[in-house]
């Protein structure tokens, strides 16, 4: 399909035209994204070395505005992230959809542009939250172990308690800051991390998770409280992402001192082009255009 057949919905049939570049200087990565800080901390935790590497940065800017994606890959799979104008985010998208499958990162507004290009599963309206050392109220009540990859077969015992698979290797828990609570011997609760960062100050807190015959007791607050406090030595910066109808959960990091930033959604994504054949055309022909550019020129017509 030839780039300037590509038809966005709207009211008026108009062109659109964008500028396309790679990024690949970080200091310039870090300066869109370090603003908006509470929602773009995890792509700005991939401005670590050795996560860097792994990474395609695209920016595009045009009439409607400018817009970022970035495609990483990490070691639970590959990731999506958009943010910006949702014009400039399809002109990325249109010539670097990225993998043929992904985990997706965006904001609402994002949403009907990314299912031009993705069939979305288990999408889900989440909110970030974050905490600075200042605000932050640490929960003594229960003790808690770190967690290395030494104690991987445990750890994907307990993730997979609810009879759901469980990929973690050690890596994961060696790269990141996990800790656990045990009781009579047997891991109860954990919660960990998607991406630390000390380069950038800047953490995500995730993979939080209690076995369910200890529910309720204040274990999953008190490993998140232990991994938050252990991040806040050395990031200036801690979110973390849940479900807003999740009371309990919102409430208890509530009282951890984390605080509502923004609303996301996340979702799995699979490409619907997916052998890439037409990105590859559309590529091409921007790429030949945008010459005089640096860059890659593309044309939406909506």
């Amino acid at each position: 399909m030839a780039e300037n057949e590509m038809r966005w919905e709207g009211a008026t049939r108009r062109h659109y035209d964008y500028i396309v570049q790679r990024l690949r200087d970080p200091a310039r990565i870090r300066e869109i994204l370090k603003p908006r800080i509470d929602y773009t901390a995890y792509a700005l935790g991939q401005l670590e070395p050795g996560l860097y590497e792994r990474a395609h940065w695209y920016r595009a800017w045009g009439e409607s505005g400018s817009g970022l994606v970035l495609h990483s890959k990490g070691g639970l799979g590959d990731a999506t992230f958009v943010m910006g104008d949702p014009d400039a985010v399809a002109a990325i998208l249109s010539i670097h959809p990225g993998p043929s499958h992904t985990y997706t990162t965006a904001q609402p507004q994002h949403i009907d542009v990314l299912k031009r290009v993705f069939r979305l599963a288990t999408q889900q309206t989440m909110i970030r939250m974050s905490v600075m050392g200042g605000a932050f109220i640490p929960f003594s009540d229960v003790t808690t172990v770190p967690l290395t990859g030494l104690d991987i077969r445990r750890v994907n015992a307990l993730y997979g308690s609810e009879g759901g698979p469980s990929y973690y290797v050690p890596e994961h828990l060696d790269r990141g800051v996990y800790r656990g609570v045990v009781v009579q011997g047997r891991l109860a609760a954990v919660a960990g991390t998607h991406v630390v960062s000390p380069q950038e100050g800047v953490a995500v807190v995730g993979n939080v998770f209690t076995h369910p015959a200890y529910r309720g007791r204040g274990y999953a607050t008190a490993a998140t409280s232990a991994v938050t406090e252990t991040l806040l030595a050395f990031c200036s910066t801690v979110v973390l992402t849940v479900d807003p109808s999740n009371r309990p959960a919102v409430a208890a990091y509530e009282r951890l001192g984390y605080r509502e930033a923004c609303q996301l959604v996340e979702a799995s994504a699979a490409r619907r082009d997916v052998l890439g054949f037409g990105a590859s055309l559309r590529r091409l022909r921007a790429s030949i255009r945008g010459r005089r550019y640096h860059g890659s020129f593309v044309t939406l017509r909506r």
